[in-house]
């Protein structure tokens, strides 16, 4: 490779084989270029004084933190000048016609290291708390109680942003579009799944059109949440458009603000180097997280059927508390006439005419174990369902990386060996040229297209690193979730016992000595 140093700029004169190596060792991976950072410690290596580095940094061109190869090659000349004893410019390399002198900073091989950079860690790296996370928005959907449309019902959903304080209208097919546009743009990451649109034929049977209703109400509001809080999501215009945009065609502007930037991958302006931020043992780390999580997953979805069990029963318990206390009050409605044989001996008569006003209490305990009902079902399955709608949205994800990004690409590298050993073969056989040309072109194209490939692989892995922070993140959240499950049955059990306290002394006035009670400890 030949160059000259000419008023300073390397273009032409004859460049030592060791520039090119040490380029080799320390450019980025996935890029031609070599970053600052890389280059301020090599400068670190060459033992020279403070001086000498900072005239150095002076003379040696970069854009947006890189330096190109040729600017790599007067930083390397100008280092060789400096540590010579002489004051390291441009004038000086004017000198060197033949070749460029050759700086003391050890084995090419050894500088490998120095790609390596200490802020990979803040790219790579989320910083998100569980209390910063639940603070970035809370979004209320409530039902619209009427149902709109001519011909057609549909049931229509007030969205209530916390964060910008504004209330929009919103139908399920808008949710629809808004969630299809989100896995379009980030398809790397945690995209919520959305509740069915209607119930499913033979398998929803037991459940009434109010409940599913309902459901669907709170698995759009735990979903919109998630997106909301989510450290990318939440500052995408995207994710603002659908919470604060009051228009008549919300589904219009969602895809025009889409359409205005491609996805994640083509955006992100680390995407074709993510390489350079990822540990050496990224797919071992994938796979343990992987596990773990899958694990938790498991282990929530069995606590919040159990916290649902206990909900039911609460309300079960609800209803047979008031139909024990109308059974009380039929009872005591009984107007009958005793027979003369238990008149005279029996205190019934009395006893009766007392039972008619207990269903009022239990009508007060069947109203306590309802709300005890409704408490454990919004303070604790629902925070557990919160959770685990955001680890099935891991799995998800992890599914589409190794049956989506992965299998692309194994798929593109088979298709590039069937053409090369197809070029191996129309050459041995010696084809028409126009027909060997066209399949270089072809084999050309795919190595473009396996390129592409891999850098979106690894940035896949990069967003699957930071996506698995982000659960590890949320997990505080059982905490939250305990804390609401103890204090529901504290407050259901003192209100409970409360009523049942009142109860006590009164049935002793009612029936005296006829009370079968043992006297409150």
């Amino acid at each position: 490779m030949t160059v000259r140093a000419m008023a300073g700029e390397i273009n032409e004169g004859s460049v030592p084989a060791y520039y090119r190596e040490v380029y080799e060792a320390i450019r980025c991976r996935t890029d031609e270029r070599v970053q600052v950072e890389v280059f301020e410690r090599l400068l670190q290596r060459a033992g020279l004084s403070k001086t000498a580095h900072s005239q150095i940094a002076e003379h040696v061109d970069s854009t947006d933190g890189f330096l190109t190869k040729l600017s790599l090659y007067k930083g390397l000349a100008l280092i060789a000048v400096a540590q010579q004893g002489k004051q390291p410019s441009p004038k000086v390399l004017e000198n060197y016609i033949q070749e460029l002198p050759k700086p003391q900073l050890g084995e090419p091989r050894e500088l490998n290291a120095l790609r390596m950079q200490p802020a990979q860690n803040d790219v790579l790296t989320i910083s998100e708390t569980l209390e910063k996370l639940l603070a970035k928005d809370t979004v209320q959907v409530e039902l619209i109680p009427e149902k709109k449309g001519l011909f057609l019902k549909h049931v229509e959903y007030q969205v209530t942003s916390q964060r910008y304080k504004i209330s929009v209208y919103r139908r399920y097919s808008d949710f629809d579009i808004f969630h299809e546009l989100l896995l379009q743009k980030f398809a790397y990451r945690v995209v919520p799944a959305l509740p069915p649109k209607r119930m499913l034929k033979g398998v929803l049977t037991s459940v009434s059109e109010h409940e599913f209703i309902e459901g669907r109400r709170r698995a759009l509001g735990r979903f919109i949440n998630l997106v909301a809080r989510h450290p990318l999501f939440s500052e995408d215009e995207l994710v603002k458009t659908f919470l604060t945009f009051s228009g008549s065609d919300v589904q219009t502007r969602l895809r025009d603000t889409c359409k205005k930037s491609g996805d994640e991958f083509m955006t992100n302006r680390i995407a074709t180097q993510v390489k350079e931020y990822l540990p050496a043992d990224i797919q071992a780390q994938f796979s343990t997280s992987r596990e773990l999580i899958k694990n938790v997953h498991n282990s929530f979805q069995r606590l919040r059927d159990r916290a649902g069990k206990m909900a039911e029963r609460s309300k079960e318990n609800a209803t047979d508390l008031l139909q024990f206390g109308r059974e009380l009050s039929a009872l005591g409605s009984d107007a009958s006439a005793l027979p003369s044989l238990a008149s005279s001996h029996s205190s019934w008569g009395t006893l009766r005419q007392s039972l008619k006003s207990l269903s009022v209490e239990f009508a007060v305990l069947s109203d306590k174990a309802t709300q005890q009902g409704r408490r454990e079902e919004d303070d604790v399955v629902e925070k557990l369902n919160f959770f685990l709608d955001l680890l099935q949205s891991y799995r998800d994800l992890c599914e589409r990386h190794e049956k989506g990004v992965l299998h692309e690409h194994q798929r593109a590298l088979h298709k590039y060996g069937v053409m090369k050993r197809q070029m191996m073969s129309a050459t041995v056989q010696s084809k028409e040229q126009a027909s060997v040309e066209q399949l270089e072109s072809r084999i050309v194209q795919q190595e473009s297209a396996i390129q592409t490939m891999e850098l979106r692989n690894y940035f896949s892995l990069f967003c699957l690193h930071q996506e698995t922070q982000l659960i590890f993140s949320y997990l505080p959240i059982t905490s939250h979730i305990l804390g609401a499950f103890v204090n529901s049955q504290v407050q259901g059990h003192r209100e409970m016992g409360e009523v049942w306290n009142e109860l006590h002394p009164k049935l002793g006035c009612l029936f005296g000595s006829y009370n079968g009670l043992k006297p409150p400890m």
